[in-house]
């Protein structure tokens, strides 16, 4: 998650990479629920992250949040929290991608969140609209990711649909093998050049990305 730069500049600083060509960095489940509008048309997507424990504790550790690593937090505590990721820096996408028929759909930026700390996880939603809103006849998809795979995202249980009940959300995986070769073949071209690895580390985390194919009405 790029939403501050002093975040990465202190996992940087604290050497968490175990070889210059190791990336993801960060690791995040992902929920995905999409919103329908009285009219039937999606209208926004509720976004879900639990980072993982490690980076959990780092976090809230330079908060200054959970000093005896209890694993939660009080509700003084929480009111503090809130909001902890969405303070993005300017151009950040936010690694939430829509698409119909190879056309990317622009969303907002979060527009409500909730922020919590539990069992050693922080977890984070936020809503985001959809300012332009997919042809209901046709499938649209769902992908989140971040292009630099930094941050590795995985949807972690099955997408919801509020509002409507005749959509179908399926969950389609990449092809693992095939996205790793890439990426490997890309790392040799770059290392190969003089290329720095983490400074210019190649756009590949959309070959791993799941992605959720929404389907609604028989379309």
């Amino acid at each position: 998650m790029r939403n501050a730069l002093a975040l990465i500049a202190l996992i940087s600083a604290l050497g968490l990479a175990t070889s210059l060509r190791a990336h993801p960095h960060i690791f995040v489940d992902a929920e995905l629920e999409i919103v329908f509008d009285e009219a039937g048309e999606a209208e926004g997507i509720w976004i879900s992250w639990t980072y993982d424990p490690f980076f959990s504790m780092l976090l809230v550790s330079d908060m200054g949040l959970d000093p005896e690593f209890t694993g939660t937090i009080s509700a003084d505590e929480r009111e503090a929290l809130d909001g902890f990721d969405m303070n993005w820096i300017e151009g950040y996408h936010g690694d939430t991608h829509v698409t119909q028929a190879g056309v990317a759909l622009a969303l907002s930026g979060p527009v409500a969140w909730e922020s919590d700390y539990r069992d050693g996880q922080l977890r984070s939603r936020h809503l985001r609209h959809l300012i332009d809103r997919p042809d209901p006849a046709l499938d649209w998809s769902v992908a989140v990711y971040d292009p630099t795979y930094y941050t590795s995202y995985g949807i972690v249980s099955a997408p919801v649909a509020t509002g409507r009940d005749d959509c179908s959300l399926r969950i389609f995986e990449p092809d693992w093998d095939a996205a790793g070769a890439q990426m490997e073949a890309a790392l040799d071209e770059l290392l190969g050049a003089g290329g720095d690895v983490e400074a210019d580390f190649p756009a590949v985390g959309a070959l791993f990305a799941e992605e959720v194919r929404v389907s609604c009405g028989g379309s």
